[in-house]
């Protein structure tokens, strides 16, 4: 079975179990390490039996995948940011970075920026974004991931926490990673293999931590803990009736928005 993932220690941890056998019953795995923008793209044909996407990207994949209720990210205080050098209170004229066109950053960033005309908008790597932000390529940058942490080492400043913009809007937490199974295959043997995956890095904390530290390029040990705390929590286990309620919230939004089409049901 093809699955593909982040090479980011949440993703890592979460699926050390599963791609090391030591979740009963579940079908081994042959893993694909890939940035979001692929995974988001290489979904659209059909290329991964089981597959980490942005919630952004269901109304184009949601016909061939169903969304599984664990493994996921989703949650509260992590939301992207948009980042300048400072003294910059306006996208407009301004050029942007972004880290993928179907990301769920992306599309918080076009329900916030309404209004705002920036002169161009960029899609670049996300490990590549702060430092062209810093080296004056870009004026502002929208990141992800453990940017949340280490953007200050950058010179940079946030203008706007979109997890934080969000909340207050909406009073729900902020979903940003789906994981999805082809339709052929068995969703809910899936699902509990995600979840027992979950569970057993959870139970087992140090079994991963080699897996996680050779995945996380140059990044610190300590910050490879505080990006699994803040992304691995309980809606990772499973969604429930308050994390499905996000992912509606945010697909109907920008369906409304004229952003996206409109979105099959997610279960």
């Amino acid at each position: 079975m093809k699955i593909a993932f982040s090479p980011c220690p949440n993703d890592t941890f979460v699926f050390h179990a599963w791609v090391h056998g030591l979740v009963p019953g579940a079908p081994p795995v042959d893993v694909t390490f890939a940035d979001i923008d692929v995974t988001n793209t290489e979904a659209e044909r059909g290329a991964f039996d089981v597959v980490k996407v942005s919630y952004a990207a269901l109304p184009w994949l949601l016909d061939r995948y169903t969304l599984l209720p664990s493994g996921g990210a989703l949650g509260r205080g992590c939301g992207p940011l948009v980042l300048t050098r400072g003294g910059v209170d306006s996208l407009d004229g301004r050029t942007v970075a972004v880290p993928s066109e179907r990301s769920t950053a992306y599309l918080l960033f076009r329900l916030w920026a309404a209004g705002q005309r920036p002169a161009r908008i960029d899609v670049v790597p996300f490990a590549s974004i702060m430092s062209a932000v810093r080296d004056g390529r870009y004026d502002a940058g929208l990141v992800i991931h453990e940017a949340r942490f280490t953007y200050p080492s950058y010179g940079l400043t946030s203008l706007v926490d979109l997890g934080a913009w969000w909340e207050s809007d909406t009073g729900l937490p902020i979903p940003l990673g789906a994981i999805l199974a082809r339709r052929s295959l068995d969703a809910g043997a899936l699902g509990r293999a995600a979840r027992a995956s979950v569970e057993y890095a959870w139970a087992n904390p140090q079994a991963s931590a080699a897996y996680v530290a050779a995945h996380a390029d140059e990044m610190a040990p300590d910050v490879q803990q505080q990006h699994i705390a803040l992304y691995v929590n309980e809606f990772t286990r499973d969604l429930g009736d308050e994390g499905y309620a996000a992912a509606e919230a945010l697909l109907t939004r920008a369906h409304q928005a004229g952003l996206t089409p409109s979105s099959p049901a997610l279960r």
